[in-house]
């Protein structure tokens, strides 16, 4: 029988939990509101995360930075009669990569899945039994207790961020004087595709959508641009400062009920 429930009971964190606790083999799927995730796992450690339908060697290698996007797209038009594994030897037999670059490349991509879905609030959940990978995927062990205690470090940073850039439908405007202020800066790449694309008809989902990439990831670049004095948030009208509206929406403690409802979920995972 398949484990499910939603992420409104059960976030990711304690989820993660549960399955290393309980040494489960199967694979987890969450369902947002807008995409999918799949985590699959052995006796309690992860082996292999992808968001969305494509999680091929080419996508995983050209998110870690080692392939172009040209090149991906390219390499997988040629090879779509390959396996990840076949295709990971051919380019370690071109000299391309090493094993070592591949392995550290799908490592580091399920690492990086797990973060975002630390970030998930809403969505739904199911965990199959004994469900992993195809053989033809590279599957990678990573221990779950550092991905954790990591996620818990980057999950209060997130809660931060979502107070101080409550809406993703806010745009950003320069402050007085940007190219001053921007002189004394050593912004990445990736930052300055964020700067150049700041105007009060953009929003910042929209920047985000522009650019790929995740909540998370532009909310730290909009933050750090806001604390150099760079940009400034244009609120809509109804849009509390960070400050009210952090104090407004505060939750309540976690009741015994909650407790139970943990405790109860622990048991049935370790029958499955």
């Amino acid at each position: 029988m398949a484990l499910k429930g939603n992420l409104r009971d059960f976030s990711t964190t304690q989820l993660l939990n549960l399955i290393s606790l309980a040494r489960k083999t199967g694979t987890l799927t969450i369902e947002g509101p807008n995409e999918a995730s799949h985590m699959s796992f052995r006796e309690g450690r992860l082996i292999f995360a992808q968001i969305g339908d494509d999680g091929s060697l080419a996508t995983i290698l050209q998110k870690q930075g080692k392939l172009s996007e040209k090149q991906a797209v390219a390499l997988r038009k040629r090879t779509r009669a390959l396996s990840d594994k076949e295709l990971g030897l051919m380019l370690i037999n071109a000299g391309y990569l090493s094993q070592g670059d591949i392995i550290g490349c799908v490592k580091q991509y399920i690492i990086d899945v797990t973060f975002r879905l630390f970030t998930w609030v809403e969505g739904v959940f199911q965990f199959e039994a004994g469900k992993i990978p195809a053989e033809d995927r590279i599957t990678v062990l990573v221990n779950l207790d550092n991905v954790i205690i990591e996620g818990t470090r980057q999950m209060r940073e997130w809660e931060r961020l979502q107070e101080e850039i409550p809406n993703m439908d806010m745009a950003l405007t320069f402050t007085s004087q940007p190219k001053e202020r921007l002189k004394g800066l050593n912004l990445s790449v990736e930052e300055w595709r964020i700067v150049s694309a700041i105007n009060p008809k953009n929003t910042i989902r929209q920047i985000a959508k522009a650019n790929h990439m995740s909540d998370l990831d532009i909310r730290k670049i909009v933050y750090s641009l806001l604390q150099a004095g760079v940009v400034e948030i244009i609120r809509p009208q109804g849009v509390l400062p960070p400050a009210r509206a952090a104090r407004r929406g505060r939750q309540p403690a976690k009741s015994a009920g909650d407790k139970s409802l943990v405790n109860r979920l622990i048991k049935r995972i370790k029958t499955l």
